[in-house]
């Protein structure tokens, strides 16, 4: 077409073109639809939507045939991608090679195809980042891509010339699965688009084989082998009614999100664990957006986020909640604010004949299925024209060994090789690829034993080709072929599903409020320094378990967003936010502190110093009731400072708190256990509250070179017992489980204060020394250091008795429930 210039014009303004010295009017809108039309029908056919028979695209399935003919198959090595890119643009596909390089990438990630074609060396991308240059990495076919090409030389598909008919290239692949259904595909052509979820191959391939079984299978029979998409990374598929439109009609909608699960990410914090993203969401994507809502303060409760996600473990993503926040309200604003829940938009539309055409799933596994059985048809065909060449070959060279004599005599009198041919069909009524096959016969090739070889062969031949007319005569056994092997591909390929599918999402977050209540709770410590919250406010929920980590030594009532605080050896009072503790679940049982945290996550302690009891910090109740071992007592005013930690009583040189306990009334019993095996009980009333700076009073009469070894304050109105334990005072700590008694609280009569009190327990020959005292209600629970029980023995009356061999040390004692 010669160049146009501003002459180039006719009277009425329609273009005109210059042919060989002709001039050919061209109306403008005809000649802009007709270019336009045929671009768009490029698009689509050539370019844009795969092919409902292979599921492939025109750049995809050119890749493909491209590196089977260069033999990169999956035990050969990898090639650069470059040379794979190369041969493809070179020879079939002359579009660029940027498409088809990001093909070639596209079909080698794990995290886009459920069913990789291209198995790829180097950096090939992440969700986040780019793949690198195609100089860099290195690809070949993977195994699933052989099942695609498998049998492309035995007439099974078409053939066609490429771009400009150099070469030929098949027009689809056999594709021994339904690739379409089990890789999806996605696609932008002229006034259409396709996008096709991913699903699990075993379960395409079972759907395949009952519609090839029974071809009035209704759309309900269908999706009992594919209930839903099965994504690359798994996740979560929500609400399945958009599905089954999709399966109908090929259009629909449904929600992936993230896999998640709430832990504990410290003792002090829980934090929401991703492991799973929806479809093509990487986690750099879920990191900024949550970054933006918390700047815009339209995202609450995260106080930070980290990407811990490697090559061996998978993705695992930490978001840390803040406390006072509940994890699974915040959980349900991620999936609603941020990717970690997305909507994907079935559209399946793909070429049938040519032609753009929206299939549900029983429409395209029946393309699939009758495309399958065509090329089994034409394979099976062409491998019986195969035998029946080879047999009549056969049959001819059987017929010359025969009379090898007279096929030598014949051939040696010959003037040239087409007068022995002619000679060879005339004498033994041979066709001609039979005499020729005779002519190149090797010598080596004349023995017996070459002869049974032959016959053998006969056999094979005849009875092969009984078996692939069998298959060709009969409809059934050529579905029941097709089917067996989409039953070995599922058998060899399949893997297990990996999306987990949703009728719903559950709770919403509007029913389960943002930030935790400031609802009445309690606060447990167990004997192995545990500490705890759970729902509640009766005290007497604490039954002294005989669980390992369940004798609970001390229960403080407060509320959830409350503080309470632990009293120290020291003498001092540590301020903890229940907040920061781990909620048990609400129990009618006994409370089990085992998923508690250490005590030491909370308080620091300087070498030597132990919690004692954890106690409360309102300035309406009667205040804490505090015993030394060297025997003073004191009452402390609840007048504490807001602090993170003060004292509540000023030490002697060498002296410790060996108790501490909160009063209810101020009318209870105080009570002082001594080294030397001697009780004293009296009324609290008897000791006058003092400031946090007082050092208190003579609470008991210590004899020299004895100590208090417990203290504590006791109701008297309860059934109370007392449990004391003897032994050496040469052993080591904690070694020896010394004598144990049980004794009635009512035995002991009240004494005055500062007095010696009254002996409590009688030492056994060899025993010297009280290791451990303890009164409170009864049933008594003892624990080991290790939080295992030990049986105590019955109460007596004898309350100057001896005791009984107990079977472990004790180091802590909790009341039980009542009987």
């Amino acid at each position: 077409m010669a160049r146009r210039s501003k002459s180039d014009k006719g009277k009425g303004g329609e273009d005109f073109d210059i042919v060989a010295g002709n001039v050919i009017d061209i109306d403008v809108e005809e000649e802009m639809q007709d270019a336009y039309l045929e671009y768009a029908y490029s698009v689509i056919y050539a370019r844009a939507l795969p092919d409902a028979r292979d599921g492939l695209k025109p750049v995809q399935r050119r890749i493909l045939y491209a590196m089977d003919e260069l033999g990169l198959r999956p035990e050969r090595p990898h090639v650069k991608s470059s040379r794979v890119v190369g041969e493809v643009m070179g020879k079939y596909h002359p579009h660029g090679d940027k498409a088809i390089y990001d093909t070639i990438v596209r079909m080698a990630q794990r995290f886009t195809m459920r069913l990789p074609l291209i198995d790829g060396h180097g950096n090939f991308g992440s969700l986040d980042d780019g793949p690198a240059a195609a100089r860099y990495t290195e690809a070949r076919l993977a195994p699933a891509a052989m099942l695609m090409t498998a049998s492309l030389d035995e007439d099974t598909v078409d053939f066609v010339p490429n771009y400009d008919d150099q070469f030929m290239q098949p027009s689809v692949l056999p594709a021994a699965f339904p690739n379409l259904l089990v890789n999806g595909a996605s696609g932008i052509a002229v006034g259409m688009a396709t996008n096709m979820a991913p699903h699990n191959l075993v379960e395409v391939i079972g759907a395949a084989r009952h519609l090839i079984g029974h071809p009035d299978a209704s759309l309900d029979d269908l999706m009992k082998f594919v209930p839903g998409p099965d994504l690359p990374l798994g996740g979560q598929i929500v609400g399945l009614d958009g599905i089954r439109d999709a399966y109908l009609t090929g259009r629909g909608a449904f929600r992936t999100r993230a896999t998640a699960r709430i832990e504990n990410v410290t003792h002090r914090k829980k934090g929401i664990i991703v492991t799973e993203l929806p479809y093509l969401v990487g986690p750099e994507k879920v990191i900024e957006k949550m970054k933006e809502l918390v700047q815009r303060k339209k995202l609450q409760g995260i106080s930070d986020v980290k990407d811990l996600s490697d090559r061996t473990n998978g993705l695992r993503l930490v978001i840390e909640v803040k406390n006072g926040f509940q994890p699974e309200a915040v959980l349900e604003n991620l999936y609603r604010l941020t990717p970690m829940e997305e909507s994907f938009s079935i559209n399946n539309v793909t070429l049938v004949d040519g032609q753009p055409r929206t299939l549900g799933l029983k429409d395209l596994l029946r393309v699939y299925v009758d495309f399958r059985i065509d090329v089994v048809r034409r394979r099976t065909e062409h491998r019986l024209a195969k035998k029946q060449e080879r047999l009549h070959l056969v049959d001819g060279l059987l017929i010359a060994i025969v009379d090898i004599d007279e096929v030598i005599q014949i051939i040696r009198t010959s003037d040239d090789a087409g007068t022995a041919r002619t000679r060879l069909m005339d004498v033994f009524d041979l066709s001609e690829p039979q005499a020729t096959y005779i002519l190149d016969l090797q010598l080596r090739r004349l023995t017996k034993f070459s002869r049974i070889e032959l016959e053998k062969e006969q056999e094979e031949l005849r009875r092969a080709i009984e078996e692939l007319r069998a298959i060709l005569d009969d409809e059934k056994l050529l579905h029941k072929t097709v089917s067996d092997e989409l039953a070995k591909v599922a058998k060899d390929h399949g893997t297990p599903r990996r999306t987990v599918l949703l009728e719903s999402a559950g709770t919403p977050a509007a029913t389960t409020p943002l930030e935790v209540p400031d609802d009445p709770c309690l606060v447990l410590l167990s004997s192995t320094g545990l500490l705890a919250r759970t729902t509640g406010t009766d005290p007497l929920a604490n039954d002294g378990s005989r669980r390992k980590h369940d004798a609970v030594t001390s229960v403080v009532q407060t509320t959830a967003r409350g503080d309470f605080a632990a009293v120290t050896s020291a003498g001092r009072m540590v301020r903890i936010s229940a907040l920061d503790l781990p909620t048990l679940p609400p129990t009618n049982d006994a409370p089990n502190v085992s998923g508690g945290a250490p005590l030491a996550a909370y308080v620091d302690l300087p070498a030597g110093e132990q919690v004692l009891t954890l106690a409360t910090l309102s300035p309406d109740s009667p205040g804490l009731a505090l015993g030394t071992a060297g025997g003073v007592v004191k009452r402390v005013n609840p007048d504490y400072p807001s602090k993170d930690s003060f004292e509540l009583i000023s030490l002697k040189d060498g002296d410790r708190l060996v108790g501490a306990a909160p009063l209810t009334t101020g009318d209870e019993d105080l009570v002082f256990i001594t080294s030397d095996a001697h009780l004293l009980r009296y009324s609290a009333s008897l000791v006058r509250p003092q400031g946090r700076s007082g050092g208190g009073v003579a609470g008991i009469n210590v004899s020299a070179g004895q100590r208090a070894v417990w203290f504590g304050v006791v109701d008297a109105g309860a059934p109370n017992v007392v449990v004391t334990a003897s032994g050496s005072s040469g052993a080591l700590p904690g070694t020896e489980a010394g004598s144990l008694k049980v004794t009635p609280y009512d035995e002991y009569p009240a004494k005055g204060r500062a007095t010696g009190g009254v002996r409590c327990h009688r030492f056994l020959r060899g025993e010297d020394e009280l290791m451990f005292g303890w009164v409170g209600r009864s049933p008594a629970r003892a624990a080991t250091s290790a939080g295992a029980p030990v049986e105590l023995p019955e109460a007596t009356g004898k309350r100057d008795g001896s005791g009984t061999p107990a079977s472990s040390p004790i180091t802590a004692i909790a009341p039980g429930r009542p009987q």
